[in-house]
């Protein structure tokens, strides 16, 4: 895989940058991702963006596979019992919009946040827009409570909703990336959920910006390398297609 080195060592998957990175601990840290989480998928690109080199635990939403979530291990790690999350620096940090901001305030280059104060602010609504109000509403847990006759529709209706709002945002401050030419964490943010709307069948023509600005981004190898796809707990069955 171009850009990035994995090796597969007692469970862990340790992901490698092709740069030399500058870490603040000599012990790597270890990140509890699922394949299919769009949550752990931002994780993996700011990592991977920043050249963080890092150890893949990978933990499943499912009971069904051996490490999972509901294990009484894992509930140590993340009481929340969700994924990511992210042993770094003798932390352990259980939300992907606050290891993004932990990262960059401790990794701080190449940045993910812009220097200007106004456009900083609106990185970060677009990050809520996504992380807030799109993204929790079709999460596996709620689908699950909706139930499987009306789990698709419920899933459209929500992404449609958060990216007709998304779509004007987006409109009025988007360049080269989604606030302006600086790849930012909002991003990092799209990119997950842009597959997500393609996996639950959105229709896509009434966003030509969300297009573009996800399928620019889907070609660089910071994104394509972390792609849910080509992660070890990816099934085989579903990274063929």
């Amino acid at each position: 895989m171009a850009g990035i080195t994995q090796l597969a060592f007692k469970g862990l998957q340790i992901c490698r940058s092709s740069v030399v990175t500058r870490n603040m601990s000599t012990q790597l840290p270890v990140l509890y991702s699922y394949w299919s989480s769009s949550c752990s998928w931002r994780v993996r690109i700011a990592l991977t963006h920043k050249k963080i080199d890092y150890q893949l635990k990978a933990t499943s939403l499912l009971t069904k596979d051996k490490d999972h979530v509901y294990t009484n291990d894992y509930k140590e790690v993340n009481p929340m019992q969700t994924v990511p999350a992210l042993q770094i620096d003798g932390h352990t940090l259980r939300d992907s919009v606050a290891i993004m901001h932990y990262l960059e305030e401790t990794r701080p280059e190449p940045s993910l946040l812009p220097q200007d104060p106004a456009q900083r602010a609106k990185v970060r609504e677009i990050v809520e827009l996504i992380c807030s109000a799109i993204q929790p509403l079709q999460n596996v847990g709620v689908l699950d409570r909706v139930g499987n006759d009306k789990r698709l529709e419920w899933a459209q209706e929500w992404i449609t909703r958060g990216f007709t709002a998304l779509e004007k945002v987006l409109s009025q401050s988007a360049g080269k990336f989604c606030v302006g030419n600086e790849l930012t964490m909002a991003d990092v943010c799209l990119v997950p959920q842009f597959f997500n709307a393609n996996r639950y069948k959105v229709d896509l023509s009434p966003y030509p910006t969300i297009v573009k600005l996800a399928e620019d981004l889907g070609k660089l190898e910071s994104f394509k390398s972390c792609h849910p796809y080509l992660q070890p707990d990816c099934p085989p069955k579903v990274a063929k297609n």
